[in-house]
Parts: structure tokens; C-alpha cells; sequence
């Protein structure tokens, strides 16, 4: 008699129910050693648009926990945007250092083609534009290429910007002045959004601190911007105005935010509460202002809605500064109703998933 695993509730499927995802796409190929998943989250808005990311997953348990967590965020992100975009994300799982190659971009690419236009893939961590011309060789569904080739070019600069706009705006809400001139702030991470950001931060004078997971990436930056550098686990403990998580999620999580010594926490990394419905009430008990991640990390993701659907960079760039009057409404809203931000942000992008496919609920 042959053995058969049968899948229970803590199991795959039962994930995907947790985050009522649409579907979910296992790519393996063994010659180029391509393992990825795509999560498509939600199309009502349409086709789900979001980027590929590259990491050295421990597991493969947590390589698919972190794509249904970021395309779910993507849904949001783009329905509190007011994009016409659904929510989709994809993770490969590897050492993008010593695994990633032309081939395995390229193989990526193909499993994107047979989707058929369902997912729209761009840039995400450890991707650049020269890997999503690779993987533009296999699909004409893929976003964020470089500019020369026709395309809107690194959303980085644009997703810095939004996070910088909804930083002030968190800052207005704390300190009753939306100025930055002065501020200690904590940065944590400094890959491409981060030292976008780190630029808009210096310009206005604020004092910073930073971490890396790569020592010689958080050295150069603080050279450059005249930033104080700290290891990756001391950069919870800092005295500081605002935290900025500008790296991997999770980060706001029982541990850390005991740690917190700020008043605002506004960054551009992805899904920053471990628990939204634990630590987004957490910061309320704490007294920390809490601008909603995919919220105002949302510029990357109108950069490359302009490349799909039309725009110029000047049209990104004012849509972009609007994040700052959606985060005060946010912010208001969740004051006025004793929720909390996430909560109050989550709720206004699920109420206009519901009023569009009230629209599209006939042919």
C-alpha cells in the first residue's frame, strides 16, 4: 500500500485559503536550477502586476509564506493607489549572487508567458532592469524595463519618493510639522529604495543612522550620506524620532517593538508587521504612529502601472505625492474610528475591490 501526504489546514492549500488567493504557480526546471512561486493574489481590478524578488528562502515553507504575504500586499497597494491593477508577486528561490544567470531568467520568463497576461512581473529585491530585459526575451508580460528598451527604468527613485512623502506625512501627525530637518532616523536597509531614500533624507537635514545585511553596502552609505552605521539586530534599540524598515518584512514583531524608541514608523519595506492584527494594535498602545507599508511603498508600483498602461513620468510623479493626503486620510481615519492604520488602510482598498466588482459583475 502506498503512502500519500494528505493536506491539511497548516498546509499549502490551507495558506492559500488563509490569504484567499486566486492562485498560486510552482516553476521548477532542473537544468537551469530555476525554483520560483508566483502568487496572484487578486485580478477584479486587473491583471496582477508585481515584482520578482531573489532569496536565499531557508525553507521553501517560508520562500511561499513571504510571496502570498507580498502579493496580497500588492492587491492592496495598488486598490488604495487607485491603479487598475490587480495583486501578484513572485520569489525565486537562490543566492542571487552565485545562482543567478541569464538561463534561469529566462526559464523564469517562459513559466511568466503561460499565464498568459494573468501576471505582469518587474523588478523587486536582488533584481535588477538588465535581468528583467533577460526575462522580457521569453514574455511581453514584464514591467520596469530600462528606458532605453522603452521602458519606465528603475521604479527604486519612485518608491523612495512615496515613502518619503508618507513619512512626512506621519511626521505632520507626530510632531504637528510635516519638516524631517532635524530628525534622527533609523534606516534599516540600504539597497536601491533605501539609498534613494537616504538622498531625500539628507537634502532636508535629518540625522541618520543605518544596517545592512551587507557590512560593505552600509559602510559606503554612511559615507556618502554622513550616517552613523550599527549592526543589523542593535538598529531596533536607537533613540531616534523614526524608524524606517527599508528591508525584508517581519521585522515589527514581538521582540522588536518592545525595543522602539520613536514616535513614527514609516519605511518602504513590504509587509513590516509580523501580525497585522497583534502588532498594528501594538504601536497604538505604544503611541507610535504607524504609516501602512503598502501604502507608501506604493511609487514603484505606479512607476511600472505607467509602463503598462500609459503615463509619463511627470503624471507618475504627481500620483506619487498624492500618497502623502491618502496617508493623513489613513491616519485620521483609524484615529477617528480607534483602530488602528493597517487596519484602516486595509479596509478602504477592500472597499473598492468590492465597489469595482460590483461593476464587473456583468459581462
Amino acid at each position: 500500500m502506498v503512502e500519500t501526504n494528505v493536506l491539511t489546514e497548516s498546509s499549502v492549500f490551507g495558506q492559500i485559503a488563509e490569504y484567499q488567493h486566486e492562485q498560486v504557480v510552482f516553476c521548477h526546471d532542473h537544468e537551469t536550477g530555476l525554483r520560483a512561486i508566483i502568487g496572484i493574489h487578486n485580478t477584479v481590478l486587473g491583471p496582477a502586476l508585481g515584482g520578482t524578488r531573489m532569496w536565499h528562502y531557508t525553507s521553501e515553507a517560508e520562500a511561499l509564506n513571504d510571496v502570498l504575504r507580498l502579493s496580497r500586499g500588492m492587491t492592496y497597494k495598488a486598490a488604495i493607489s487607485g491603479l487598475n491593477l490587480g495583486g501578484g508577486k513572485a520569489v525565486i528561490i537562490g543566492d542571487a549572487k552565485t545562482m543567478k544567470t541569464e538561463a534561469l531568467l529566462r526559464k523564469f520568463g517562459r513559466f511568466v508567458q503561460n499565464l498568459n497576461g494573468k501576471y505582469i512581473t518587474a523588478e523587486d529585491v536582488n533584481m535588477t532592469t538588465k535581468d528583467m530585459e533577460y526575462i522580457r526575451m521569453e514574455t511581453k508580460h514584464v514591467s520596469g524595463l530600462p528606458e532605453s528598451m522603452g521602458g519606465s527604468g528603475d521604479p527604486s527613485p519612485v518608491t523612495a519618493y512615496g515613502t518619503y512623502m508618507g513619512m512626512k506625512a506621519a511626521a505632520k501627525k507626530a510632531f504637528g510639522s510635516d519638516s524631517l530637518a532635524g530628525k534622527r532616523i533609523a534606516v534599516q536597509g540600504v539597497g536601491h529604495v533605501g539609498t534613494y531614500l537616504l538622498e531625500y533624507l539628507q537634502k532636508e537635514g535629518a540625522q541618520l543612522v543605518l544596517t545592512d545585511y551587507y557590512e560593505d553596502r552600509a559602510l559606503e552609505a554612511a559615507a556618502r550620506f554622513g550616517a552613523k552605521v550599527v549592526g543589523l539586530n542593535e538598529i531596533y534599540d536607537q533613540d531616534v524620532d523614526i524608524y524606517s524598515p527599508c528591508a525584508l518584512g517581519a521585522t515589527l514583531n514581538d521582540d522588536t517593538l518592545r525595543r522602539l524608541k520613536c514616535q513614527v514608523v514609516a519605511g518602504c519595506a513590504n509587509n513590516q508587521l509580523a501580525d497585522e492584527n497583534v502588532h498594528g494594535p501594538a504601536l497604538v498602545e505604544r503611541g507610535i504612529i504607524y504609516a501602512p507599508d503598502f501604502l507608501i511603498n506604493a511609487g514603484g508600483l505606479i512607476n511600472v502601472c505607467s509602463e503598462v498602461q500609459g503615463g509619463n513620468r511627470q503624471s507618475v510623479m504627481t500620483q506619487t505625492e498624492r500618497i502623502y493626503d491618502i496617508t493623513t486620510q489613513v491616519l485620521n481615519k483609524a484615529e477617528q474610528e480607534g483602530s488602528h492604520p493597517q487596519a484602516a488602510a486595509t479596509r478602504q482598498a477592500e472597499e473598492r475591490i468590492a465597489a469595482i466588482g460590483k461593476v464587473k459583475s456583468t459581462y
